[in-house]
């Protein structure tokens, strides 16, 4: 991903208002993220239990969804849809996007579970592992698994513009 700036990423997002851009609170290490080693930016709102962001690349430029997810999670282990790495208790989120435009004013919504960290990208590189997991043995190279992580979020995005 190509480095991003703070109005770039509030600038970017389908399914907010004007008031909720404001108040997004952005990740502080922005200027210290490793731009090379992710697909997406995605961070978890220090100050709002329950919410997170990601903004990712698209065709027509940068695109941000803001996302709910209940705390606390599944005790059973599940897997994310994005990067299929396995979490034990807790470590996945169905996390849900209120949709894009008149949809999403009608209070439709859609989801997806997604790693609660938001870290799919270092998952699908090898360059984290999940809390007391292994993830699934595959035959993919490492350049297969950031496509499929790429695909699937850009999937996810387009349930949520549509």
């Amino acid at each position: 991903m190509e480095p991003v700036t703070d109005s770039d990423i509030r600038a970017s997002f389908v399914n907010a208002t004007k008031g909720e851009m404001k108040r997004i609170v952005l990740p502080r290490d922005l200027s210290e993220t490793r731009w090379d080693d992710i697909d997406f930016l995605g961070w978890v709102d220090p100050t709002y239990v329950g919410r997170s962001y990601v903004v990712t690349p698209g065709d027509d430029g940068l695109v941000g969804v803001a996302l709910r997810y209940e705390t606390g999670g599944s005790r059973k282990a599940q897997m994310c849809k994005i990067c299929l790495t396995t979490h034990p208790s807790g470590g996945v989120s169905l996390m849900t996007a209120r949709k894009a435009g008149e949809a999403g004013r009608k209070g439709n919504t859609v989801g997806t579970y997604i790693c609660s960290d938001l870290d799919c990208s270092l998952y699908a590189r090898g360059k984290k592992t999940p809390a007391l997991g292994k993830q699934y043995r595959e035959d993919l190279d490492v350049e297969s698994k950031i496509d499929r992580v790429r695909q699937n979020l850009a999937a996810f995005v387009a349930r949520v513009s549509d």
